[in-house]
């Protein structure tokens, strides 16, 4: 069976999209590839040519709906702890909405909306190797806790 490599980019469909520029920018701290007025915008994390896109919806759309079809959340991994600890120190300085943080053992995540209330999780991994994070994920009785910023 043919095999995917990696999910190469994101697309999301917006209501605003100067306000959504300016989430995915100041909070999120994407940087702009390219703007296309009226079309959308291309962000890219500053190693490929574009990590993610944000489109102009069309008027009239259907509001993003919890637990309705389509994306829950898209995870952004950051550097490790110390970038996500300074996450949540900029989250609330910039007045966002945590809705929940997690240690999920083999992660450590914050949890949030954008504009349009598209989920989107901050983490970082817990261990230094991708197998050691997969053992950990596969382990029997591994559970999710409540993830504490002093």
């Amino acid at each position: 069976m043919p095999k995917v490599k990696r999910v190469g980019h994101l697309v999301l469909n917006v209501k605003d999209l100067d306000a959504s520029t300016k989430f995915y920018t100041d909070i999120i701290g994407f940087d702009i590839a390219v703007e296309r007025p009226g079309f959308g915008n291309f962000f890219t994390c500053g190693k490929i040519h574009h990590d993610l896109a944000l489109f102009q919806a069309k008027p009239g759309v259907q509001e993003v709906v919890d637990g309705g079809l389509g994306l829950n959340h898209m995870a952004l991994q950051v550097e490790d702890w110390d970038m996500l600890q300074a996450f949540y120190t900029h989250l609330n300085a910039k007045g966002v909405e945590i809705a929940r943080t997690t240690d999920h053992s083999m992660t450590k995540s914050i949890y949030l909306k954008d504009p349009d209330g598209n989920g989107i999780e901050l983490f970082c991994n817990s261990f230094d190797t991708a197998e050691e994070g997969l053992a950990e994920m596969k382990r029997p009785g591994r559970k999710n806790g409540e993830l504490v910023f002093a």
